[in-house]
């Protein structure tokens, strides 16, 4: 095909390439937009949810999406035989980990999972920080979350000991015999047990997510720009002219 003394007739593999990427970079670029929106969304709600009053989680079972991003209190006691290290946290470039214990409810056998706060590894890894061991009765309150917590999974042993590479309610209650709520609490207590509570807002890294798809769109953009400057050449008007 020639066009004001432009040719183009590009091949068949090309114009196959070419798409399959344009494709795949404009769905990237649309993934990304849904988990702006997504944090947007769970912004939101946590402003709505925020301006409510805490609530008790009681002893009964509850459902997740009834409580997520609530301000909540728990009355119980811990059971810290139970605690678990959540590997591959971070804090302030610091490698360490989220601290994990259940509180059993006050007069119920239902336990929830309490992500105590962020403590750094030390000098050497087979030794675990210590962490206050809190006896008795304990009101804690909190920042309801989902109950599972995932990072790079490498084999099931990331769910032996007591350092985890991820937290999955029930492989969690299949390894204690506990009974638990499914939510875990974000502890937001000012307490001075050496643990850290920085928690992330759940609008952190939607602008991210945004630049990550305007990255998507660019190169598909990009794609289609090569694909035309590889494919589209200027005629010879000297061979034109003799034909």
């Amino acid at each position: 095909m020639i066009v004001l003394g432009y040719r183009f007739k590009p091949k068949l593999w090309a114009v196959i390439v070419t798409i399959a990427f344009v494709i795949m970079f404009l769905e990237l670029g649309k993934w990304q937009l849904s988990r702006a929106d997504e944090k947007n969304e769970q912004f939101d709600q946590l402003e709505k949810l925020s301006k409510e009053p805490i609530v008790t989680i009681p002893g009964s079972l509850i459902k997740l999406d009834d409580y997520q991003y609530r301000e909540v209190e728990v009355k119980g006691a811990y059971q810290p035989e139970y605690t678990i290290y959540l590997d591959n946290k971070t804090h302030n470039g610091k490698a360490g980990y989220h601290v994990l214990t259940p509180i059993k409810i006050y007069n119920s056998s239902l336990n929830v999972v309490i992500n105590r706060g962020w403590v750094a590894t030390g000098a050497d890894r087979s030794i675990l920080p210590e962490v206050p061991i809190i006896h008795g009765e304990i009101l804690v309150t909190g920042l309801v979350t989902s109950p599972d917590i995932k990072t790079l999974e490498l084999s099931d042993h990331a769910f032996t000991g007591a350092v985890w590479d991820n937290y999955n309610l029930q492989r969690y209650q299949e390894a204690t015999g506990l009974d638990l709520q499914p939510i875990m609490v974000l502890q937001k207590d000012r307490i001075e047990d050496g643990l850290i509570r920085e928690w992330d807002r759940p609008e952190s890294g939607a602008a991210k997510n945004l630049g990550y798809a305007f990255q998507w769109f660019s190169l598909a953009v990009t794609a289609i720009i090569i694909f035309l400057v590889l494919n589209v050449k200027r005629t010879d008007k000297r061979t034109n002219s003799k034909s």
